[in-house]
């Protein structure tokens, strides 16, 4: 039986991409194995800014080896970088056997087939296209899931509305398509059947659903809807956009107890003059009133953001009026990335690039900060108790266990330490902090008594 293996780059909205073209090859036969072992290599692409870009293909030379060295006969590259730069990677990387785009992503058994076959040279090469996508999937597609069983990422619309300057998900991943809510629906109850404790919402946008059928957000009738089905304990929202952040959203956040009281809301910069060159649709009052409404209406809230430093014409001025804004806010996570230059957006053709040497200094400065911040707030925790999902056993060592609150999101954030107590993978544990770092924290877990006596 042929084997396949995948190594999958970038976000969880490419990831759950790679567990569909898993599953549906899981479907048709195939076996699925740790990528040294595989016969048929995916490498699931990410190309938004250049740091993913240099990933890319790196990552494609080091899994080409395989072919040389080890098991794999056929090499396919998929994912976004795939779509957007196809005609010039067929004859920059002759080891990769095919180019997939996103569209080609419910075809890959067919693709993998034609591979076998020897067709692939003059065929599936030129599988992928240089265009936006325009696929979107939905419940009956099979998942080859990663990770912990316990936690699942929910695509619930691919594409964006927004053409933000400096943006290049547009060009790959298209306009936005919302998927149908009875889709969504269906497929958190049986993720729900499969155990799963926490749901995370994703997608380039995620307070931009159902506005381009209805002309207005359909956030919260979903979310209202997902609660509703008591099937899963934990619902948490991804990729906020800034005005879509409405009060009856918020109230529902506030008011829900299965909707996790965690706000992902990039918010890129604070300058009026950046964020108009951005194309942002959004001010700095703007921006200041939504984050003291979302501070009153949703009590005990993490925030989380993500700026951009960097930014074509970003002049002292504006990056200390951005430094001033993240110490005055005191963001409880916080995500800076140095501004990428690509080709195909609005923002290429901007003048006065800043340097990149002094946005990487730029960057460095605000996380300094943020490490700061970020120590402080979770100083305060030490001595509570707080509930909390087991992923399982540390990756650090095995001799800890690693969990997640509320306020801690998988992947991006920080972990609780487990150094004391029994407990298993997927379950909800009351635990006493113990320690803190700016990063993560420890505690212990605490049996029925002492959680009685922890009470504050």
């Amino acid at each position: 039986m042929t084997t396949v293996g995948c190594i999958s780059l970038g976000c969880p909205k490419n990831r759950l991409d790679s567990e569909i073209m898993l599953g549906l090859l899981e479907q048709a036969g195939y076996t699925i194995v740790p990528e040294d072992e595989a016969d048929i290599l995916l490498v699931n692409t990410c190309g938004f800014i250049q740091e993913a870009k240099e990933e890319a293909i790196q990552t494609t030379l080091e899994a080409a080896e395989y072919k040389e060295h080890g098991a794999c006969r056929l090499l396919i590259m998929a994912g976004c970088f795939s779509q957007r730069y196809v005609y010039d990677l067929a004859g920059e990387l002759p080891e990769v056997d095919c180019f997939i785009g996103l569209d080609d992503v419910p075809n890959i058994v067919e693709i993998c087939r034609q591979l076998e076959q020897q067709q692939a040279k003059r065929i599936a090469r030129q599988v992928a296209r240089a265009t936006p996508s325009t696929y979107l999937y939905d419940h009956t597609l099979p998942r080859f899931r990663f990770g912990p069983r316990h936690t699942a990422y929910v695509k619930i619309s691919e594409g964006c509305r927004y053409r933000c300057s400096f943006c290049a998900i547009p060009l790959m991943r298209g306009r936005l398509r919302s998927r149908p809510m009875e889709s969504i629906v269906e497929e958190v109850n049986m993720l729900g059947d499969q155990g799963t404790q926490e749901l995370v919402l994703i997608a380039q946008d995620t307070t931009s659903y159902g506005s381009e059928r209805t002309g207005q957000s359909q956030i919260v009738p979903l979310l209202k809807r997902l609660a509703g089905l008591n099937a899963v304990p934990w619902i948490r929202l991804m990729y906020a956009y800034p005005t879509n952040f409405d009060r009856n959203l918020m109230r529902l956040i506030a008011t829900t107890d299965s909707i996790c009281r965690y706000i992902d809301l990039p918010l890129q910069h604070i300058d009026n003059r950046i964020l108009k060159a951005m194309r942002r649709s959004v001010t700095e009052a703007q921006t200041w009133k939504l984050l003291e409404q979302l501070r009153i209406e949703i009590p005990n809230l993490t925030l989380r953001t993500s700026l951009i430093v960097g930014f074509p014409g970003e002049t002292d001025e504006a990056f200390q009026k951005l430094e001033c804004f993240v110490r005055e806010v005191e963001f409880d996570r916080l995500g800076v990335f140095t501004y990428s230059h690509e080709e195909g957006t609005a923002a290429y053709e901007l003048p006065d690039l800043v340097p990149a040497e002094i946005a990487e200094e730029r960057r460095q400065r605000l996380m300094a900060i943020q490490e700061e911040i970020a120590l402080k707030k979770n100083q305060t925790l030490v001595g509570t108790v707080q509930t909390v999902l087991v992923d399982g056993v540390s990756e650090e060592t095995e001799l800890l266990l690693e969990a997640r609150t509320e306020g801690q999101a998988p992947d991006i954030d920080g972990v609780v330490y487990i150094n004391e107590g029994n407990t298993e993978h997927g379950v909800f544990e009351r635990v006493l902090i113990t320690e803190a770092f700016s990063h993560d924290l420890v505690g212990r877990v605490l049996e029925n008594d002492d959680v009685e006596s922890h009470i504050f």
